[in-house]
């Protein structure tokens, strides 16, 4: 017999963050904290948002933005095993999902720069990442390559 599906239970109430009022902002500050550490995370993400605007002298929340709708999947592989074998399917990536993969990427290629410190760095990959450049859109462009490889396999999907 299959499993039913999967049902997903509401998502918890954010609070906009302090400075913008922002939620992808608010999700981006909790995603960047250690051990619970959030005015550091607030502090590291502030500053960064501030050298974004010295050094381009555009919005800093507009390139945010751009970053995070730049670097977000349309498709993602996922396993499947039918008959023994195990296939990649190509699917869609659900909006929330979407979400949650580009600031996951943002913050991985930020943290795995080199040197400097760390508001420094997001805000080169920031920027890098409005630019449709950088380690965050590279790890985008190889999960699109992978699914567009694995087309061949979508009537596997259910």
């Amino acid at each position: 017999m299959p499993r039913k599906k999967r049902v997903y239970k509401n998502k918890k109430y954010l609070k906009p963050d302090p400075k913008f009022g922002n939620m992808a902002l608010s999700k981006f500050i909790n995603y960047m904290m250690y051990d619970g550490k959030k005015s550091v995370s607030q502090r590291i993400i502030y500053e960064a948002l501030e050298i974004i605007s010295n050094t381009t002298k555009n919005d800093p929340l507009m390139v945010f933005d751009t970053a995070l709708k730049n670097v977000a999947p349309v498709l993602e592989v996922k396993a499947r095993r039918v008959g023994g074998a195990n296939y990649q399917i190509a699917q869609e990536v659900r909006p929330a999902r979407r979400d949650t993969l580009s600031m996951r990427w943002l913050r991985d290629a930020a943290r795995s720069r080199g040197g400097r410190s760390m508001a420094e760095k997001l805000a080169a990959e920031l920027v890098e990442a409005s630019q449709k450049t950088g380690g965050a859109m590279k790890k985008r462009e190889d999960m699109h390559r992978m699914a567009e490889a694995n087309r061949a396999f979508s009537h596997f999907a259910r």
